[in-house]
């Protein structure tokens, strides 16, 4: 099993489709695929929209495709958001051609007529999938890498300590929205001091984020 990830230029005719997004985002970010249903033409998934200067979630005309738009966290012009997509017509038979046995993965970031797509899958259906991306598009660049499935891999670039105290904030409902419990709360549940819990966390925060976009 490999990743690739896609760098496409997208043709004008789907860039439209989502208008209503881009003119008042600077970039999309998919964070996680619940669910993807190429029967039903239903696409479910947690997404990060990046605002641009000047507006809000509130300022998104949500089209009738869009069947849910949850805001679960904002940090200043970043929205956390929970979607529901019922694809219209045109673009289930153009869904249909991405039926392939593949796994969804990240970055998968829109922004303007520019979205890269990571997925990953066996020889065979990763070229399924690069002669249907076409479709959509010019592909610019295709990276590939091996694929990791350890479910510790992501945290891995942290301290023992770091990955204790997120672990913990985790489970006792720290990132939960609304959350369970404050940091102070949480310092007194795992014994340290709260500027320490917090000072943890920031640093674990950070090296996450940028283990995740390393390249960009």
């Amino acid at each position: 099993m490999r990743k690739i990830t896609i760098d496409l230029k997208v043709k004008k005719e789907y860039v439209e489709l989502l208008n209503f997004l881009i003119d008042k985002t600077e970039s999309i970010e998919l964070i996680e695929l619940i669910k993807l249903d190429f029967e039903k033409g239903v696409k479910m998934g947690i997404a990060a929209l990046n605002m641009k200067d000047g507006f809000t979630i509130d300022d998104i005309e949500i089209p009738d495709f869009m069947e849910m738009l949850t805001v679960l966290k904002q940090e200043g012009n970043r929205y956390i958001v929970f979607a529901k997509v019922k694809f219209f017509k045109k673009v289930v038979r153009l869904t249909q051609k991405f039926n392939i046995d593949i796994i969804w993965d990240t970055p998968s970031i829109f922004k303007k007529d520019k979205m890269v797509l990571s997925v990953i899958g066996d020889e065979k259906n990763l070229q399924k999938f690069l002669d249907a991306i076409k479709i959509l598009g010019k592909v610019e660049s295709v990276s590939f890498k091996k694929a990791n499935f350890n479910d510790q891999s992501i945290i891995s670039c942290l301290t023992k300590r770091q990955r204790e105290i997120l672990i913990a904030a985790k489970k006792n409902g720290y990132y939960s929205y609304p959350r369970k419990i404050n940091s102070e709360e949480l310092s007194e549940k795992i014994g340290i001091s709260k500027p320490t819990v917090i000072q943890h966390l920031r640093k674990a925060e950070v090296r996450l984020i940028s283990n995740i976009f390393m390249g960009y």
